[in-house]
């Protein structure tokens, strides 16, 4: 080439480069029209803006169960000797939970029993709502009548159905969920302890063999606790040497205190697991069993069954199985944490945006103070968090519909999809609240650190929703297992269900070379096309699936199964988290097109493009490896994502009120809906 071709050449790309940072300027002086489904984009500053109707968003987003849960609001607001004050001993934190809960139940008459199987997502509204008054008391019910009383009819049969449910609704019959034991936690097939049949007396003998046995973290079972769904390994006897023929793991009900003196049962040792870091108002006990013997009606025989003469039977062939069905009948837990956990960081979003609203510091010389929201700093904190808020909002609500499906239809396919959405779901969701309500903390400085603006309890109760109901890196391995199933099946030509149809095109669409020329689209129309965004989560999960079963493929070879899945473990990890932000994007995506007020369904566009482009930005080394995205569409990337912050700053506090949370509820006084009694309220506190 010579030196005039080189020259001409140069000017070209100084040319290209000089309309690029003239067109990323425009996008800040002059926003683009509107480009999607009749939507326009919010305005700058000194322009108009989007104009949201509060209630008309409201009553989208919230749904049909509104008046249940203003019910449990109401009656609380009601009975102020009922609210949990700020200080409170452990064991009056649990007297307390327990009153609370007699009170909904028999003076409120709400029965949350009645729709754990048959309307499920009335269930979880309820749940909501007391978790919203005291987190205590939304775990304690959810022991009482998910764990225990949802053992009892997913897990038994018309006989067990017959006889405990008014009790156990009543609260006549309180009870525990005795899974976990000492040395045993997630590996729930490798708990140690034991239920003998003793066909000459016609009962099962329960035993804790060691201390590792020993069943542990058991809420319900330190003070209230009278009956425990106790999970043990079934053994039946042979004339073998072996002596005992091991079934796998069964679920058996076990009374574990005196109906009248309430004194622990002969051979039922009863131990306190003592204070915790939260979730005081829960009695968390230790149970040791030394030959306890229960009637052999006691066995939840819906998959498993002995008769008089030790005979067993079961439709499900294999001890796997079998044990698959038991743990998959009581994803119902899952399904609530999550749920719950949005309920959590709605609570904590709403404090910090009005606190933030609110609060004034610093501003331009001889001006007066602007609020903290006004910093791009402080907007880079919570606006991605609204937005992940309501993305979680309409998720949670999908999975509950999905697993309300499930108890009617036991289709199989569904029950397998909602069980590894179930596990994503919940393992995302709480990981990103806990997360979040450290931030909320420090967004809102010094007064965030007083215990009355709630975010100390939030957050400490809140920290164990990624333990229980399964330990979050073991939720997000199921997830990838059943990722890696589904791509198998592909190339078997098996059917795909919904949630996971676009792995169809993953050897394809979404594997395909990237487009050179889209890799380099920077207009905001593009950036903010929804079949963009979700495009380009589905290619980064597609990658990371194929490149997973590429690696175990190899690794097996040398290590074997179990050494390969852990030599790919935070691949696997990454890809599970990965499928989870797609579906949640989707069903955000599908929200947006699904609302009838136009305002309302501008406002979602725009925090749904924010949802979208800040998670695309924080993993932009993985698309900018793979040329996926080009350097100046990083840029622009970045720089919409921190406008559209700026906008969604702007309505931030007509979607927080949209919770329609009352301030007796959310209950801090720095993120009170009046903004002119926060800082009086606050001052009530210390005696002013």
């Amino acid at each position: 080439m010579d030196s005039h071709a080189s020259e001409a050449s140069n000017r070209a790309a100084d040319e290209e480069a000089v309309v690029r940072r003239v067109e990323r300027l425009s996008l800040h002086v002059n926003p683009p029209p509107a480009f999607w489904s009749g939507l326009e984009m919010a305005a700058c500053a000194g322009r108009a803006r989007i104009e949201v109707d509060r209630e008309k968003l409201s009553e989208y987003i919230r749904g049909k169960y509104t008046d249940v849960q203003l019910k449990v609001y109401e009656y609380f607001n009601s009975r102020p000797e009922l609210q949990t004050p700020l200080e409170i001993s452990k064991d009056e934190h649990r007297e307390l939970c327990m009153r609370q809960m007699m009170g909904i139940v028999r003076e409120a008459g709400i029965r949350p029993f009645r729709y754990v199987v048959e309307e499920p997502a009335k269930y979880f509204a309820i749940i909501e709502a007391v978790g919203s008054i005291d987190m205590s008391l939304g775990i304690k019910m959810g022991v009482q009548y998910s764990l225990w009383g949802g053992s009892v009819l997913n897990l038994g049969t018309k006989k067990h159905r017959d006889k405990y449910f008014e009790r156990i609704d009543n609260l006549e019959y309180p009870g525990c969920f005795a899974m976990t034991e000492l040395h045993h936690g997630s590996n729930v097939q490798g708990i140690q302890t034991v239920a003998k049949f003793d066909p000459i007396t016609d009962e099962f003998i329960i035993d804790t063999p060691n201390d590792g046995a020993i069943k542990w973290w058991i809420g319900n079972a330190a003070v209230h606790g009278k009956f425990a769904t106790v999970f043990a390994k079934l053994l039946l006897p042979t004339h073998d040497a072996k002596g005992a023929s091991d079934m796998g793991v069964h679920a058996f009900i076990v009374p574990i205190r005196d109906m009248q003196t309430h004194e622990p049962l002969p051979g039922v040792e009863i131990h306190d697991c003592g204070h915790k870091i939260g979730l005081n108002g829960v009695d968390n006990g230790a149970l040791r069993f030394q030959s306890v013997r229960i009637p052999r009606d006691n066995l939840l025989n819906r998959f498993g069954d002995v008769a008089r003469d030790g005979k067993y039977t079961s439709s499900l062939p294999t001890i796997n199985k079998r044990f698959a069905a038991t743990l998959g009948e009581l994803v119902g837990g899952r399904v609530g944490l999550a749920y719950s956990s949005v309920g959590v960081l709605k609570i904590s979003v709403i404090i910090a945006v009005r606190y933030s609203l609110l609060r004034q510091q610093f501003g331009p010389p001889k001006q007066p103070e602007i609020s903290i929201l006004d910093y791009q700093s402080q907007q880079h904190k919570l606006m991605p968090m609204l937005a992940s808020t309501y993305a979680f909002h309409f998720a949670s609500s999908y999975l509950v519909d999905k697993y309300s499906e499930t108890k009617k239809s036991k289709d199989e396919q569904l029950i397998g999809d909602v069980h590894a959405l179930s596990s994503g779901l919940k393992a995302y969701i709480t990981s990103y609240t806990a997360k979040s309500l450290s931030i909320c903390r420090e967004a809102c400085g010094g007064h965030g650190y007083a215990a009355v603006n709630r975010f100390g309890s939030l957050r400490n109760d809140h920290d164990i929703f990624q333990t229980f109901e399964g330990d979050n890196t073991v939720l997000l391995q199921q997830v990838a297992g059943y990722l890696l199933k589904q791509y198998q099946e592909k190339f078997k030509g098996g059917t795909l269900s919904v949630t996971w149809n676009y792995l169809r095109q993953s050897m394809n669409t979404y594997l395909s070379q990237p487009n050179p020329v889209t890799a380099r689209w920077e207009g905001s129309d593009h950036l903010r096309d929804p079949n963009f965004q979700l495009d380009a989560f589905r290619y980064r999960t597609s990658r990371l699936l194929q490149s997973a079963a590429v690696r175990l493929q190899k690794h097996s070879k040398t290590l074997g199964g179990f050494g390969a899945w852990n030599r790919c473990l935070n691949h696997i990890l990454t890809l599970a988290e990965s499928h989870i932000e797609s579906v949640i994007l989707a069903k955000f995506i599908d929200a947006v097109k699904n609302c009838p007020d136009e305002n309302s369904r501008s406002a979602l566009k725009l925090v749904c493009d924010l949802y979208a482009l800040d998670r695309i930005w924080n993993d932009i080394g993985t698309y900018r490896n793979v040329d996926y995205i080009a350097p100046n569409k990083a840029k622009a990337i970045h720089k919409l994502t921190e406008y559209l912050s700026f906008q969604v700053k702007n309505i931030a506090k007509e979607l927080v009120d949209a919770f329609e949370l009352p301030d007796y509820v959310t209950r801090a006084p720095i993120g009170t809906q009046a903004p002119e009694e926060a800082y009086t309220l606050y001052t009530q506190y210390a005696g002013f």
